[in-house]
Parts: structure tokens; sequence; C-alpha cells
């Protein structure tokens, strides 16, 4: 401690040496510059870790202590917007809990106020996205059960929304996660938001969907029973794009999969090629511009006209699939795979490997579950 507080007066005395524009002594030294940089990033760390345990202790009072101190609403949204930012940090993620405020924040998914839930949710989006540590925490913290409960039944359309993007992160490379996930019907709860009205609440449910899908084709039947691919058909005629894209690469991840494509896309074989053919008809009407901003969806409609019909679309007989200056491909790419690499992968500070689940015949005991609606279900807003 002596030697640190006489390297602080040295490198004080040389900062400001500086000061009005005056010569330094001498020139710092490497080991000094380096030494400064690691003390300043402790230093950071430790201010980091410090507020964190303020704001744990904030948020573990309550409510009622809090009001009569003047803490408004508005103040708690704040305080839970400032952790969010501390808990980009990864480690900072993984400090939450040993400072005593992820269960506060688990607590704040089920307070009153809609805005609340809605940003207590988003803190645990980023303390779980590709972090295992922290995935397991909370879960054993019993944060899996009120983010199911807001996901399919709160009456507000935004926490449901943010319910389904922590669900996403927290199940994502978690097998117990997809377990719990597939016991509380959350299959069902998705079924529902592809029904609901909200292009956002649908693109979070397709790239749920299509993450369970490739990483597990036994449930390719299960999302076949309970409908998937006849509400997947439906929003490929969404005016979203984002939706249109993401219900065609779910429809790919499906039709890929050869113990079940046949027995279900291909029942309906007669309005797929309707719908895809209607696609087809608007990309070739389309103006240069919006042509190549359409490029995922005409390379995601030739992959499942080819996966389904076992020959090239009219977008490839028309030179329409690959424009001039495009790269060429010999083989239909992995179009849905790109399209979702960005929500698979979230920040690329916690980038994660993508494992796939071994496939399997889709007879397992959890089906049943999975067929009544979903807890609590309301209809979205």
């Amino acid at each position: 401690m002596a030697g640190d507080r006489m390297s602080w007066a040295r490198l004080l005395k040389w900062s400001l040496s500086y000061i009005d524009g005056a010569r330094p002594s001498r020139a710092i030294s490497e080991e000094e510059r380096r030494w400064l940089a690691e003390a300043a990033g402790r230093h950071m760390a430790e201010d980091v870790v410090s507020r964190l345990r303020e704001i744990a202790l904030l948020m573990s009072t309550p409510l009622s202590v809090l009001e009569a101190q003047g803490i408004t609403p508005d103040d708690i949204e704040d305080l839970l917007a400032e952790l969010h930012v501390h808990v980009e940090s990864i480690d900072i993620a993984n400090d939450l809990h040993s400072v005593g405020g992820l269960v506060p924040v688990i607590r704040y998914l089920r307070n009153s106020n809609a805005r609340i839930r809605a940003k207590a949710a988003d803190v645990v989006t980023t303390v779980v996205q590709n972090n295992p540590t922290s995935q397991q925490l909370v879960m054993e913290a019993s944060g899996f059960e009120p983010l199911v409960s807001n996901f399919t039944s709160d009456p507000d359309l935004t926490a449901r929304i943010k319910a389904l993007g922590a669900l996403s992160s927290l199940i994502r490379n978690n097998k117990p996660g997809v377990a719990a996930f597939r016991l509380a019907n959350g299959y069902a709860g998705l079924r529902d938001a592809l029904n609901s009205e909200s292009a956002r609440f649908q693109r979070k449910a397709l790239s749920l969907t299509h993450y369970l899908l490739s990483e597990n084709h036994s449930d390719c039947s299960v999302f076949a029973q309970l409908g998937f691919p006849r509400l997947m058909m439906h929003l490929v005629s969404s005016n979203d794009s984002g939706v249109r894209e993401a219900a065609l690469g779910g429809l790919l991840e499906l039709a890929r999969d050869t113990a079940l494509g046949n027995r279900t896309l291909l029942a309906d074989q007669d309005r797929l090629q309707r719908l895809l053919w209607g696609r087809i008809q608007s990309i070739r009407m389309m103006a240069p511009d919006d042509l190549d901003a359409a490029r995922e969806e005409r390379q995601l409609v030739d992959s499942l006209w080819v996966a389904c019909y076992h020959q090239p679309s009219m977008l490839q007989r028309e030179g329409l699939l690959v424009l001039p200056g495009e790269e060429s491909f010999e083989q239909p790419p992995d179009v849905a795979g790109r399209f979702f690499e960005p929500l698979r992968q979230g920040s690329l500070r916690r980038a994660a490997p993508d494992e796939r689940s071994d496939t399997g015949n889709g007879t397992g005991g959890g089906i049943m579950l999975l067929l009544g609606p979903a807890p609590g279900n309301s209809q979205g807003n």
C-alpha cells in the first residue's frame, strides 16, 4: 500500500507538471503507464461494485419505506436503467448476485407497475445473455417463474415482450432452461405470441421458435401438433419484412427435418405453394432498391421452394436470386441461420458456440404437456 501511495504521488506530480502547458520534469516510464492503467481499472471496478451494493440495498428496501422517503416509480425505473448499464460487463453481471442485487431484480418482475416489470426483464436479459453462471443463478433464484407468467399473461404488451426476450436469453444453450420452458407450456405461449397483432412480439417469438427447432429437431413434431406451420404460413404474408423473413426461416427449418417435412408442410402443399408463388411474384415486381433490400427474403423463398419441391424456383431461373454484385453460391446458403445469428449470439463479447442437440423421434413423454392453452392465456394487446 505504501508503494502504491508513493507511485500515485509521483504520477500526480508528473501529471500536474503539464498544467498551463509547462514541460514535465521527466517522461513517464512504460512500467508506470502499465501500473496507472491497471490501477485505474481496479479503481473503476471497485467503484462499480460499490455502486452495485448501493443499488442492491435500495432495491431490497420495502416499497413502502421508499415511498415514505419520496422515491417514485420513475426513480426505481432510473435505478434499474443504471443497473442495466452496469451489468453489460459479464463480470459485473456475475457479481450482481454476490452483492445481493439479483433477488431484488427478480422481485421487481412482480411489481404492480408495468414499466418496472419491463425494465427488470431488461436487466435479467442482459445478466443471463450467453452467461451460463448467471443463467444458473437466475434459475436457482426462481427467476424463471415470473418471467413465464409475464410472458404468457401480463396485461401489458411491452412487459410481455420484454419477458419473452429475457426467457429467450435465459434458456439458450441452457438445457435445464429449455426443459423448464417445455413443462411450463412455453411452446403454447409462443403460439399465442404468433397470434398477436404485434410484429415485435411475433418476431421475438419466431426467433425463439427457430432456435428451439434448430437445437432439437425432435421438437418439430410438437410444433407441428401445436399448429405452428399454419401460423408461419399466415405470417409469410405479413406487412413486416422481419416477420416475413423469420416465418420463412421457421418453415425452412421444419422443411429440413426429413422425418417431418412431408407430413406437415407438404400436407398443406397447395396453400404453401400459393404463398411462395405469391411472394415470388411480389419480388419480381419490386423496384431495384427494394429488390436489393429483400435479399434475405429472396434466398429464403428459394431455399424453401427447393426444400419442398426439389427444383429451383423462378427466382433462380430469372436471375433474381443472386443479383449483379452479390456473391454467387453453388447451393442455397443457410440464410435462416444467418438471419437469426445476431439474436442467437447476443453481443459479441458473449458469443457462444452453437451446439446442436441430437435429433430424436419426437415421441418424448413431455409432448402432452404442451397441447393445452398457455397458463393464464390472454389475447395479445
